[in-house]
């Protein structure tokens, strides 16, 4: 049985987390998934073997174009095909769902997106700027053949705004990390978060980097420990998406200090940002509270909250901790409930054996 890295006594950071140790406990934010596991054998492009998919993630659920979300993206290594997040960085706000898949799919989903805008949320506008982002998965899939469609996209973005999409998140090989690898192990979905009496922070990851021997879990060097696990194929390179989200009311500029501390928790995991990785972060905020910006001479030309007087942002410690850690163990979480997944050409990526995990972290006096 596969399971989540505390269900294994693993507890990393020092603050607690939330209900569903998802990203879904800041309140309002949804996930839905829709994965596509078809064929098997050598590779045909444009017909499989096929191992795919589409994660969403809904800032809130309900009229996310009209009541729009302060949001920041941060680039951290951009060999990407993100679509959306210059407007972001710009504008300082997201209007759409964000969604998650396999590299070239990246288009297909956009468009599949601002239908679903318009189609089914009704939105009137004649401009919309979707968010995507993704994560090179072709050692399993037919990238090439671009097999995530408009009916994919419809299914995550249902569920998504289902009723159960605001519960307990799904984990692994499924949606956007469907074919994904981590550390030459199985990668894919994974998610943590963090609480406090202020506030709440979540972390949605869709891991797929990392060199085996690099792997470190609550700092013990695991990787080097399971270097003898097959089959294994050198993962170069890879890439990582972290969406961050809280029900702290911070502007866009906030958010984007925010969002550069979520790769120190993907770099806690043994990552040192490779040149061919495209590590993307996008954070956002639920709350509606109203934050003003730094007026001339560093002083706030309103108070939004008590405390927050000028440039003193002590108070972003805590959630910077938060971001930290949350993000640390969702990308731990991925590996833990992704199974072993052969994919085209035979090729395979095999589950990283828990048991073994279990015996190297008690060794470490970890549990």
């Amino acid at each position: 049985m596969r399971v989540r890295a505390r269900e294994m006594g693993i507890e990393i950071g020092s603050m607690k987390p939330g209900r569903y140790n998802a990203i879904t406990d800041v309140r309002g934010v949804a996930v839905g998934h829709s994965t596509i596991i078809e064929g098997e054998g050598p590779l045909i492009v444009g017909e499989g073997p096929v191992r795919a998919g589409v994660t969403a993630i809904l800032p809130r659920q309900a009229g996310i174009y009209e009541e729009k979300v302060r949001a920041a993206a941060y680039p951290y290594n951009a060999y990407g095909k993100a679509v959306g997040l210059l407007q972001v960085m710009h504008m300082g706000v997201i209007e759409t769902p964000i969604l998650l898949t396999d590299t070239l799919n990246t288009w297909r989903v956009a468009d599949a997106l601002i239908d679903y805008m318009y189609e089914v949320l009704g939105v009137e506008a004649t401009s919309i700027n979707p968010v995507v982002g993704e994560t090179n998965g072709s050692y399993l899939n037919d990238s090439v053949g671009r097999h995530v469609g408009k009916e994919h996209v419809y299914e995550a973005l249902d569920e998504a705004f289902s009723p159960s999409g605001t519960g307990p998140v799904e984990e692994g090989n499924v949606g956007g990390g469907t074919p994904m690898s981590g550390f030459e192990f199985k990668g894919g979905i994974g998610t943590s978060s963090r609480v406090t009496p202020e506030f709440t922070l979540g972390v949605l990851v869709q891991v797929n980097f990392g060199r085996r021997e690099d792997l470190r879990i609550d700092g013990v060097p695991v990787g080097k420990e399971l270097a003898d696990v097959k089959p294994r194929k050198a993962q170069k390179s890879g890439s990582v998406i972290v969406v961050v989200a809280t029900d702290l009311a911070l502007s866009s500029r906030q958010l984007w200090k925010v969002a550069r501390r979520a790769i120190l928790g993907v770099a806690r995991t043994g990552s040192y940002g490779s040149v061919h990785s495209g590590d993307f972060v996008i954070a956002f905020s639920t709350s509606e509270k109203d934050v003003e910006p730094l007026a001339e001479g560093g002083e706030d030309r309103k108070q939004s909250s008590s405390k927050k007087h000028g440039l003193d942002e002590s108070y972003l410690n805590l959630v910077y901790r938060a971001t930290v850690e949350a993000t640390e163990e969702a990308v731990i979480n991925a590996l833990f409930k992704a199974e072993t997944m052969i994919g085209r050409d035979y090729n395979t990526r095999v589950a990283i054996p828990l048991d073994r995990v279990r015996e190297i972290m008690s060794r470490y006096g970890r549990l």
